[in-house]
């Protein structure tokens, strides 16, 4: 492979071939940020609450909460998504909710996972339509581009707006997944750390519900992972587009997954 400088012709022997190969493991793959250890699990609690199409039962200790892009870009009166014309105040009015759910998540100990739809510096990560296609917002208001001092170039990796909302910053040992698209498994290792931790199962939150948390339950879905959407902990800047996405989850009984309210599931947690 010449982008890495590794050549090699003719080999003789398995010997040869591993030596060959051997530079292949110390390229990185800064995709995310958080551990990647399978855990030792002795135990797993049966967690059973109210949902819908119907009781959706969950075991925890293979269940994953994902929190998508609860990030200032969508989220501050002052982001990309406001600066678009959104109304931001009905995807910021789920914060409470997130926060009460990660605190009791937390509190037992469970798999948290939380995205950033981010770039690059270099934006080599953003594809060509979606950094100045036709379908781009106006120059000025691009990705990459600068809005404000405050947020800094819009969804790039490491600027101020780029930033998880306060409420609900990552701790230390949670999992921060950069992800350059809508979708959570696209360009990440999302899958490979999910079975590295042995989960089987994942409650989504965050926004909005219609693109990057539909997206990723749909990825999620395809990869054979059960999920539950939390009504109260997502939502759009357009809500009509909130209820069709949840009502398309949760049709055929349960296509892409359950939907349920965030109390039901605090309260079932042991």
């Amino acid at each position: 492979n010449g982008q890495i400088g590794l050549y090699f012709g003719e080999v003789s022997s398995v010997a040869e071939v591993e030596k060959a190969v051997k530079p292949l493991a110390s390229i990185p793959r800064p995709v995310s940020d958080g551990p990647s250890a399978k855990k030792r699990i002795t135990e797993v609690r049966s967690v059973g609450f109210d949902a819908k199409p119907h009781k959706c039962t969950l075991p925890f200790e293979h269940t994953a909460l994902v929190m998508i892009d609860l990030q200032k870009d969508f989220l501050d009166p002052k982001g990309f998504g406001a600066c678009l014309g959104n109304d931001v105040k009905p995807c910021a009015a789920i914060l409470p909710a997130c926060e009460a759910l990660l605190a009791a998540w937390r509190k037992r100990g469970g798999t948290i996972v939380h995205t950033l739809e981010s770039h690059l510096p270099d934006l080599s990560d953003c594809p060509p339509a979606k950094l100045n296609g036709a379908r781009c917002p106006p120059d000025g208001k691009r990705i990459g581009q600068v809005l404000s001092p405050e947020m800094g170039r819009i969804m790039v990796r490491g600027e101020p707006g780029n930033g998880l909302m306060p409420t609900v910053q990552a701790l230390a040992g949670e999992k921060v997944l950069h992800k350059p698209g809508k979708g959570a498994f696209y360009h990440t290792d999302l899958d490979e750390y999910l079975r590295a931790e042995g989960i089987t199962h994942l409650v989504f939150t965050g926004v909005t519900t219609e693109v990057c948390v539909q997206t990723s339950m749909r990825e999620a879905n395809d990869r054979g992972y059960d999920c539950v959407l939390l009504e109260d902990c997502t939502s759009s800047y357009f809500p009509e587009f909130k209820q069709s996405a949840i009502e398309m989850i949760r049709a055929q009984g349960g296509i892409i997954g359950w939907t349920a309210m965030s109390r039901d599931l605090i309260a079932a947690l042991p």
